[in-house]
């Protein structure tokens, strides 16, 4: 099933059902948001894959073209957002270019709690106040969770994933290395994120999802220029492991997101996901980055495409501009 969010002007916009090939839509009957079906799971699931089947089928005739352009998030706010930082290629890359000390325990997942009160739709233009704050794209896979119980073992965390979907997790890396070294961790170096046009239960990604992953290449352009195509299947720590992590002192509420982090595979011919482990790659093979960070007006594209080419979530696909005063 593939569900998105569009714009209304509410805040929580209206929640639809997406054909597979992502072509049409339909307004989701009865659950009107996205946040409204996760809290009411277990009777949601079944009649908007009713309506997903239909559409498929095309039984529905109200249906109608689904355009990535009036999509908000497919929750355009939510009560959590946790980041992890699942591939542990790009922090060792990291640690080796800029020679930052290494992680204490390898064993223990990353993960910082960033805004979640005003998410970018996919189409969205991403409004930054300065050039100069070192503007780098990330280039992610999250989930969307049900009820999740305080201490929830490894071993049970993937049944409560209700949606996958993509995250630009935009940086802004002049503040973050100061935030880190405060010990309070990232404010302003994380402004809003954006997601993908369509979030897709695990079920509807078949075979590419698996322990606890999405084993698909991220393909990220900048500029229409490729810049990085790694796959999701060397995520070091799964979203099992980053679920229990999150839930390990508290519980987590439906609609509470959990990423990823930058995905990065060992084998650099896969391209980066993001500009900062570019930057690092080139330190260790020249002594000195090559590439800038992103200026106003660039545009930053990011889509995973299953083994036929076709986009499975749908592509955020936007300019990184000027904030209005």
């Amino acid at each position: 099933m593939k569900l998105a969010t569009l714009k209304n002007g509410q805040r929580d916009g209206q929640l639809v059902v997406v054909s597979r090939d992502l072509r049409q839509a339909v307004i989701a009957q009865p659950f009107t948001t996205l946040q409204q079906a996760l809290e009411n799971w277990a009777h949601a699931e079944p009649v908007l894959s009713q309506q997903y089947q239909a559409l498929n089928q095309g039984q529905v005739p109200e249906a109608f073209a689904f355009d990535p352009v009036a999509a908000a998030a497919p929750l355009p706010r939510a009560y959590q957002w946790c980041d992890g930082s699942a591939f542990l290629n790009h922090a060792h890359l990291l640690q080796k270019a800029f020679d930052l000390a290494p992680m204490k325990d390898e064993r223990i997942p990353l993960m910082y709690q960033g805004a979640s009160d005003d998410f970018l739709g996919p189409r969205d233009d991403v409004p930054l106040p300065e050039v100069n704050h070192n503007i780098d794209f990330e280039g992610e896979f999250a989930v969307i969770l049900d009820e999740v119980p305080m201490g929830c073992p490894v071993e049970q965390a993937l049944q409560y994933v209700r949606l996958v979907l993509l995250v630009n997790d935009v940086s802004l890396r002049g503040f973050l290395l100061h935030e880190v070294s405060t010990g309070f961790g990232f404010l302003q170096a994380k402004p809003s994120s954006s997601f993908s046009p369509v979030a897709v239960t695990p079920h509807a990604l078949g075979s590419a999802w698996r322990n606890g992953r999405v084993c698909l290449p991220l393909t990220v352009t900048w500029n229409q220029n490729w810049f990085g195509s790694p796959s999701g299947a060397e995520m070091s720590f799964s979203f099992a492991d980053l679920i229990a992590h999150a839930a390990r002192t508290r519980r987590l509420r439906a609609g509470t997101i959990i990423g990823s982090g930058t995905v990065s595979n060992l084998d650099c011919a896969a391209g980066s996901a993001c500009i900062s482990e570019r930057r690092a790659i080139e330190m260790i093979e020249h002594g000195k980055p090559l590439t800038g960070f992103m200026n106003f007006g660039d545009r930053i594209r990011i889509e995973a495409l299953d083994g036929d080419d076709q986009s499975v979530f749908g592509a955020i696909d936007q300019r990184v501009v000027e904030a209005s005063s």
